[in-house]
């Protein structure tokens, strides 16, 4: 019994993405055609691959196609595929709600500006919508490949949509636009097709449109209802580079991403040998707002000989290259191929070792050769990036080369500075690679962990993104060269410090040791070790981590994480030149002494970001010493 019309209310969000839709890209308003071609196309190509496991689903009709027509008394657009169609709950799905994570993100990311926006709807995969950029009402009507029944769905885009259950006869969806008044550019014929010829040539489904009217021997116009195919409908990785342009490169991506921006750099290439497969990946310009999702699927879409096979293959790319988009056309995988079976698959395996030396040779190009465009590469994607170093043992030194960091050279946020260019500026007899840590840049920079190291011109990385832990941790050396924390163990500046230095420090430590001791005892459980520091010119302490314990900052990281850590005592570090530590050698064995030390520990943990076990009894410490003081 059908189903009786029924009127639904749009998702909050839904009426937010309408209204930016129809403001933000209303200046390219021929997108449109693009978006509803592209939706079209891939749901043929999701009817391929349920096919291949259930060959009913074609309903004795295996030829796929996308078809588009006008009418210019009715002032409609139609655009009408034989996919996979939809059933009434997967239209309310996917086009009455957005149910997906990363949606709050997605909403707090928009800016107003049209261009970002746009940027960002693409990738949000709502291109349906921009049907309202051109039409005030829409009617789509659709029937899922092996059901009975269809359903039509209607809307004018503003608050609500009806649906209703219909006759179909055959499978796939059919959306008409009704113009709005103004919009008649789009009632053409060569309008059309130069549209889709310019956006949608290399779908590799043909897009058909009626043939053209042409004129006999008197004049007369001769209205054709024979279809002509308009785009080239041949898989554009499959051809020679030579033979696409740069536009069609650019198209071509904008159809696998949804992304409005034009891609940074691609990589077009057949392999031949043991495994034959062509890859055509693209590097974005910019990251997708859901790009720290770990719930979203990222990856690459996975072809058969030139079959689609699988959406988001996430097996032929590492996660820290989850930003990279295209295609993959395999020539020995088989067209059965499973998520299960790529888990496990040599071939897979390789395919993936060729790709990923593709991505980063592609990332090396940019970074030789264009300064300009791996510095905005590297302010989207750079976080990722620093994951590979952990994650892809093979490719390490190369995952690590292509990594930038701020500095204490400029003390610029900007993370400009090559492992390379470290290298290349290191002191005379200079043997580490030397990096502070921290949770923010301006805690790094103003680390008392760097004190010496300004005072002698040596230079320090400073890493304060959460991933600079995990890339530490991971990259012990590079090019031969040590990765020391300035924070971490007994400070040996080896040849950078002269044999007057080191006795000097030998003396003042011998100097200071019944502070030490005393110190050490006030402050009990607090610390595993009490010692005099030469890495400070400025401030009183410090606090030290061993040199192969969990540093301070990756412990609070993990403690922010829900995590619970069993962290290490750290070692506390006097300055025996500060003022303070004058001061506080002068109570020894006076009642204050406790409160001294306690102080000078809790101020070392805050000057490294660190948070007061017991912020109440700092604060009436400070308060008793600064009344003595007063008297």
């Amino acid at each position: 019994m059908p189903m009786s019309k029924q009127t639904l209310g749009f998702q909050t969000e839904v009426k937010q993405l309408l209204q930016l839709m129809i403001h933000s890209l209303y200046s390219n308003k021929e997108i449109f055609l693009r978006e509803l071609v592209s939706n079209a196309s891939d749901a043929c190509d999701k009817l391929k691959f349920e096919a291949l496991d259930n060959d009913a689903l074609y309903e004795g009709d295996g030829s796929l196609h996308i078809d588009i027509a006008f009418d210019k008394d009715a002032r409609t657009i139609t655009v009408r595929d034989n996919g996979i169609g939809m059933t009434r709950d997967e239209v309310v799905q996917n086009i009455g709600t957005i149910a997906r994570s990363g949606t709050k993100e997605f909403f707090g990311k928009l800016s107003g500006d049209a261009q970002k926006d746009a940027h960002l709807i693409g990738q949000f995969g709502v291109g349906f919508y921009s049907a309202f950029i051109v039409a005030d009402r829409v009617t789509l009507t659709t029937r899922r490949a092996g059901e009975t029944g269809g359903t039509r769905w209607e809307s004018e885009g503003a608050g609500d949509f009806t649906l209703e259950e219909v006759a179909k006869d055959g499978r796939g969806t059919e959306i008409v636009l009704h113009l709005k008044d103004g919009e008649d550019e789009f009632l053409d014929d060569w309008r059309l097709k130069s549209i889709v010829r310019k956006y949608s040539d290399h779908i590799t489904l043909p897009i058909r449109m009626r043939k053209s009217n042409s004129y006999g021997e008197n004049g007369e116009v001769i209205v054709s209802d024979e279809l002509e195919t308009v785009n080239k409908a041949s898989a554009l990785w499959a051809r020679s580079k030579n033979d696409i342009s740069e536009d069609e490169y650019k198209a071509f991506y904008k159809h696998v991403s949804h992304d409005w921006d034009e891609p940074l750099a691609w990589s077009h290439a057949r392999v031949e040998g043991r495994q034959e497969y062509t890859e055509l990946l693209y590097v974005p310009r910019r990251a997708p707002f859901d790009l720290y999702d770990r719930e979203r699927r990222h990856g690459v879409k996975l072809f058969v000989r030139r079959v689609f096979i699988l959406e988001d293959a996430e097996k032929l790319l590492p996660q820290y290259l989850r930003f990279v988009r295209g295609v993959i056309d395999s020539n020995d995988l088989p067209l059965n191929v499973s998520r299960e079976i790529l888990q496990h698959s040599k071939d897979i395996d390789a395919i993936k070792a060729g790709c990923v030396k593709k991505v980063l040779g592609l990332l090396e190009d940019i970074a030789e050769n264009r300064a300009e465009d791996y510095a905005a590469f590297w302010k989207e994607f750079g976080r990722v990036v620093k994951e590979g170093v952990g994650e892809d043992h093979a490719n390490r030194e190369r995952v690590a080369s292509l990594c930038r960091f701020a500095s204490t050279l400029t003390d610029s946020e900007e993370q400009t500075v090559s492992l390379k260019d470290y290298i290349g500026r290191m002191k005379e007899g200079q043997d580490k690679i030397y990096y502070v840590t921290a949770d923010a840049f301006a805690a790094a920079k103003n680390s008392p962990h760097l004190e010496i190291f300004r005072k002698k011109g040596i230079e320090v990385l400073l890493l304060s993104d959460r991933v600079d832990e995990w890339f530490a941790s991971s990259l012990t050396e590079f090019d031969g060269k040590a990765l020391v924390s300035v924070a971490k163990g007994g400070l040996d500046l080896g040849s950078l410090e002269d044999e007057a230095e080191k006795k000097e420090q030998e003396a003042k430590a011998d100097a200071f040791k019944d502070l030490v001791g005393a110190v050490q005892g006030a402050l009990g459980e607090r610390v595993k070790e009490v010692r005099v520091t030469h890495r400070l010119t400025d401030s009183p302490a410090c606090l030290v981590a061993e040199a192969h314990a969990m540093s301070g900052n990756l412990e609070r990281i993990l403690k922010s994480a829900g995590q619970d850590v069993a962290g290490s005592k750290p070692i506390l570090e006097i300055n025996p030149d500060h003022v303070l530590v004058a001061k506080l050698r002068s109570e020894l064995g006076g009642e204050r002494f406790g409160d001294w030390a306690h102080i000078l520990f809790d101020q070392a943990l805050l000057a490294e970001g660190g948070t007061l076990e017991d912020p109440a009894g700092f604060v009436k410490r400070l308060n008793g010493l600064m009344l003595a003081l007063s008297n």
